[in-house]
């Protein structure tokens, strides 16, 4: 009796003159071509099983030439450390490694990669959106609850008051971004057929605000990190705008102190082989910046007091020629100078804000007293007049209102003026 006739896409299966039995049928090359592959087996149906995983395969994007056993987690794993390192800055490479360790393979890694599917993707970046960060990896229970400080002790999730910290979408939007640069990798190298990462559309972030400091704000911060180690590191973030990593990777040789300026000639970042001097961000960012007079006199006592490190510390300081170092001479984490930073907020009793707002703080200040966006663009190093132009969006709301109460004041001038309410006379 014959058998069921086999259907377009299914191949053909016929036993050999040798007795084995060979499957043959069309599948999708990385190209998008077509291209033939032929199994074996001793009986028909393990020939037809393994047609039917070729196939199937296929029709999931894997191309005939790939290994079909490989996980989403090797080779994550395999194109970071071969091929995003070579491609991408430190920082950047660091942030990919964080995100695949923390975010794509806990969820992803025991798919095979050639079984991954748009949906399985779309699913799994809806799902990080609602999971509270705090309680899925502990940070709350890591808090000493002896700490002097209330706002340092257990507050949240190991207290049984959940804080909802969940990854904001211009971080599930990186991570997609991630997750697609390494299957189109993957796709190039004819492992897959298509990126199943590329469809999957998320919304469009809204817009977040700055939350710079007021005028009077910005002088209880400078009073509070007066006081501290490191003030003039501070005062520079708040007078000049610079980065955190431009003003860390200062050396003595870039400051100018009798002429009152300094050269952003490098960054200091923390990458995953330790910290690291970098090229600034963009060519705007090598600029020349003048120094405040305040600046100068504090970097003057700052460099004396550093002499003083230099001389106790002796045969244990490492000369970088570094502005900001330890007492031995060696760079700072930028990790402690957040918690530095959080520390002056609370002493200065100001709402705590990003140490990157002190730069939006000086951009919203300097806009205040009606300097030119051309000017405060070149001042912060930005790339394109439109960075600089989004704070503006910002402080405008402001800018309105002190331009009305000017208004408001003209037109209500103060009575003891003799000359206000007085008409013109008549000639």
């Amino acid at each position: 009796m014959a058998g069921r006739k086999r259907a377009n896409g299914e191949g053909t299966i016929y036993q050999r003159a040798d007795g084995r039995w060979e499957g043959a049928g069309y599948v999708q090359a990385a190209d998008g071509s077509s291209r033939r592959v032929r199994v074996y087996g001793a009986t028909r149906k393990e020939a037809a099983d393994k047609l039917a995983v070729k196939l199937a395969d296929s029709h999931r994007g894997l191309p005939a030439t790939a290994d079909p056993t490989i996980t989403v987690a090797d080779y994550l794993t395999r194109w970071l450390t071969t091929v995003a390192v070579h491609q991408v800055r430190p920082t950047t490479y660091a942030n990919y490694d964080t995100y695949i360790r923390q975010f794509l393979i806990p969820a992803l890694g025991h798919r095979r990669l050639a079984a991954l599917t748009v949906t399985e993707v779309r699913t799994f970046l809806d799902t990080i959106q609602t999971v509270c960060q705090c309680c899925a990896r502990g940070w709350d229970a890591r808090r000493d609850p002896h700490h002097p400080r209330k706002d340092r002790r257990p507050r949240c999730c190991a207290v049984g008051a959940c804080c909802q910290r969940h990854v904001k979408p211009a971080t599930v939007r990186y991570i997609r971004s991630v997750l697609s640069a390494a299957l189109a990798h993957a796709v190039r190298e004819e492992l897959l057929y298509r990126n199943v990462a590329s469809p999957v559309r998320l919304p469009t972030p809204a817009r977040s605000r700055y939350q710079p400091f007021t005028a009077g704000e910005a002088r209880k911060y400078l009073y509070a990190a007066a006081f501290h180690r490191d003030s003039p590191l501070f005062e520079l973030a708040l007078r000049t705008g610079m980065r955190r990593g431009e003003i860390l990777g200062l050396q003595w040789s870039d400051i100018d102190l009798d002429a009152g300026h300094l050269s952003v000639r490098r960054t200091l970042a923390r990458t995953k082989g330790g910290m690291s001097f970098q090229p600034p961000k963009t060519e705007a960012s090598q600029r020349r910046i003048l120094l405040p007079r305040d600046c100068i006199a504090s970097l003057t006592r700052y460099r004396r007091r550093q002499d003083i490190d230099r001389r106790e510390a002796g045969d244990t300081w490492t000369d970088l020629d570094l502005v900001f170092a330890t007492a031995t001479g060696k760079p700072l984490d930028p990790a402690n100078v957040h918690r530095q930073h959080e520390t002056i907020c609370y002493l200065a009793e100001v709402r705590y804000i990003r140490f990157h707002d002190l730069r939006h703080t000086c951009a919203t200040l300097l806009l205040e007293q009606g300097v030119e966006l051309v000017t405060i663009k070149e001042l912060l190093g930005h790339a394109r007049l439109h960075v600089t132009a989004d704070i503006y969006a910002h402080v405008r709301p402001r800018l309105h209102r002190n331009a009305i109460e000017a208004m408001n004041r003209a037109l209500h001038p103060d009575d003891t003026d003799p000359d206000d309410d007085t008409p013109p006379a008549d000639d």
